[in-house]
């Protein structure tokens, strides 16, 4: 990748006005020495800047928006950001206190800022996206009452930031001609993380990171800032529009070596100050054992140089006990037993707990697929899903007719039409052609996927076509053998999945951060492995968690496992306590052949094809029920594929056609 221009921030208007305005705006109380007073602060540190109202989006929703308190830091040369969110808000009852916590963003050092990243959206408010040094990024940062120009600005006059000539709105912080920044740069993968790592400070303040981090959590960890303004009725803020994610992605991600080593140690790494870590457990059905999440240098040393550490669940008793075993797939007779005489599905969790541990006939799961991906409704009759049909069909029709009538000329003025169009053109013609339903020249089959495919870029035109999608369609058509009703069914399955695609990759960063959780919770020891070995970016489960372990399996066990997952029977996001049965699976080899991050990635490709799905079923299952709402708990609020609660039939990613 090029590299890019940079030339400094004095060249531009806004800034040099809001650096002419000084801090009008912030709301904080100077001394006559000019030092801000406040008493949340440690002694010999200054409040900067500080802006209320500055807000979260965790969902769609905005009853679930949390509201909070923005503030810069100055302590000696250094500078630190912190977000805290205002205690006893009034907000959805479904965002607790805890998961408030969960975003808190506590003395973040600028030294591990890589760039400020600045969203003006025609409709909507002015945010931000902070991204460290690491790749991970922390969720935007809304300012309903402005101050984003005075943010840059006051930054500016503490560190050094500079502006990006190959992208206007993105600020570059300190060393922007890092190698490792230019290589995830040239992923497109910034990392979402919920709280802020508490990584080191280099050499120069008044006192160590450490001591001041520590210093500034006590603090503002007995802080209740409240909230100054109501912003009134919160608008709906749509996300981002949809960047193109290719499929290969993980592939690049080999690119990464000795520079990902030297400086991914800080992905993922939380202070015990953080709001998550210090979530109290919830009282499950299970106890785990206690696992200390910190060990000393001495089991450092001895995880580095001794013999691999005992799985704290042991783990294959663990199974034997709670893993129940595989049952014969659900056949078609047993199928209409759960059916009345109109129809109706009688029993839906019964019916999900059979699904659960059978999968169902090949034959049947044209009749039962639409009802697990929310196609059809459990209470609906045969008539009523008779005339859905029909009346789908006719829709999807006049939906297909928008793109099939574009004609030549117009195509040349249709910019992003024909870039969707070649990209679908060029995925469906390698998509599952070892198949023989999409095997050979003009197969039927093959054209009806990129018909589907181009038609649902119209239908969902801001979220449009991300390469990996043809993945997700390919088993559905298979199945249903029907264009229109396939169509519905990727619909409805991409409502749970298509923040995987989103441009922010906000449902992708936030799975992975959910699946370090989950590890450290159920395997503290491999947890502190993939921590000395800088894995804990867990970028080598990118492709399991985007299309669902498509490449992993074959295709008939891969159907399987889909239809296990969307029963959503004990938990809505099993993929990742599949996850992590996988890796629990072959934690002795990883740990044992000490892997570091090009190894284990390796290591994780090859497995394509030599996972056994019984097993590992049986494992998530088991560690589903070992961590009960403790590992609930570590899973942040609307983590996909939750579905939708305030609206079942609506799409989750209508996004600004706004684009850097």
């Amino acid at each position: 990748m090029q590299e890019p221009e940079l030339h400094d921030l004095s060249d531009d208007a806004d800034y040099a006005a809001s650096l002419q305005q000084g801090s009008a705006n912030m709301m904080i109380t100077r001394t006559d020495s000019g030092r801000s007073t406040s008493s949340s602060v440690p002694e010999g540190a200054e409040i900067v800047y500080l802006k209320d109202n500055v807000t979260i989006h965790p969902t769609q929703y905005a009853s679930e928006r949390i509201s909070g308190r923005l503030k810069l830091i100055k302590q000696g040369s250094s500078l630190f950001m912190t977000w805290i969110p205002y205690k006893g808000q009034s907000t959805n009852a479904r965002l607790s206190e805890r998961d408030r916590n969960l975003y808190t963003i506590r003395a973040v050092p600028f030294t591990d800022v890589r760039s400020i990243r600045r969203r003006t959206p025609t409709l909507g408010w002015q945010y931000i996206i902070v991204v460290l040094s690491s790749g991970l990024a922390f969720p935007q940062l809304y300012f309903y009452n402005g101050g984003v120009k005075e943010f840059l600005a006051t930054i500016k006059q503490h560190v050094f930031i500079v502006r990006s000539l190959e992208d206007a709105n993105v600020f570059l912080v300190n060393d922007f001609q890092n190698p490792l920044q230019k290589t995830l740069s040239s992923l497109e993968l910034p990392v979402y993380i919920a709280s802020g790592p508490s990584a080191s400070v280099s050499d120069g303040g008044e006192s160590s990171s450490c001591e001041l981090q520590e210093r500034i959590g006590d603090s503002i960890r007995d802080e209740i800032p409240r909230p100054s303004q109501n912003p009134g009725r919160q608008k709906h803020k749509s996300h981002d529009p949809a960047r193109d994610l290719t499929i290969h992605v993980l592939e690049k991600f080999s690119l990464v070596t000795k520079f990902a080593r030297d400086t991914s140690s800080q992905l993922f790494r939380e202070s015990n100050s953080n709001g998550y870590g210090a979530v109290e457990r919830k009282s499950s059905s299970y106890s785990l054992p206690d696992v200390p999440h910190k060990p000393s240098m001495d089991a450092e040393i001895a995880l580095e140089e001794g013999p691999v550490p005992s799985d704290p669940l042991e783990f294959d008793k663990m199974t034997l006990v709670w893993g129940k075993p595989r049952q014969p797939p659900l056949g078609s007779e047993e199928w209409a037993t759960f059916l009345d005489s109109e129809g109706r599905v009688m029993d839906s969790k019964a019916l999900k707990k059979r699904i659960f541990y059978g999968g169902v006939e090949h034959t049947t799961r044209r009749e039962v697929w639409p009802f697990l991906l929310g196609y059809h409704a459990y209470d609906s009759t045969y008539a009523e899903r008779e005339y859905l049909k029909s009346s789908k069909k006719s829709e999807y029709e006049t939906v297909r007719q928008q793109w099939q009538s574009i004609s030549t000329e117009q195509a040349k003025r249709f910019t992003k039409f024909r870039e969707r169009k070649g990209l679908i053109d060029k995925d469906v013609v390698r998509t599952d052609r070892a198949l023989s339903f999409y095997d050979g020249d003009d197969n039927p089959n093959v054209n009806i996927l990129r018909d589907i495919l181009l038609t649902y870029s119209f239908y969902n035109f801001d979220l449009g076509y991300c390469q990996g999608m043809s993945d997700l369609l390919s088993p559905i058509l298979f199945v249903m053998e029907d264009e229109s009703e396939s169509f519905w069914c990727f619909v409805a399955l991409m409502e749970r999945l298509g923040p995987n695609f989103n441009r922010d990759q906000n449902g992708m960063h936030s799975q992975l951060f959910a699946l370090s959780k989950l590890v450290e919770l159920l395997d503290c020891p491999l947890h502190n492995y993939f921590k000395q070995n800088d894995c804990l970016n867990y970028f080598f489960c990118f492709r399991w968690v985007l299309i669902q372990f498509k490449r992993e399996f074959e295709y008939k066990k891969t159907m399987r496992l889909w239809e296990v997952l969307w029963t959503h029977y004990l938990s809505e996001h099993l993929h990742l306590y599949v996850c992590v049965a996988i890796l629990k699976r072959y934690r002795k080899k990883i740990m044992g052949e000490h892997m570091d991050f090009d190894t284990l990635l390796k290591f994780i490709n090859e497995l394509s094809g030599h996972i056994d799905l019984d097993a590992i079923l049986r494992d998530a299952e088991a560690l589903c029920i070992c961590a009960g709402e403790n590992g609930a708990a570590h899973i942040p609020p609307g983590t996909p594929p939750s579905l939708p609660t305030e609206n079942e039939n609506a799409l989750l990613y209508a996004q600004d056609d706004e684009v850097l």
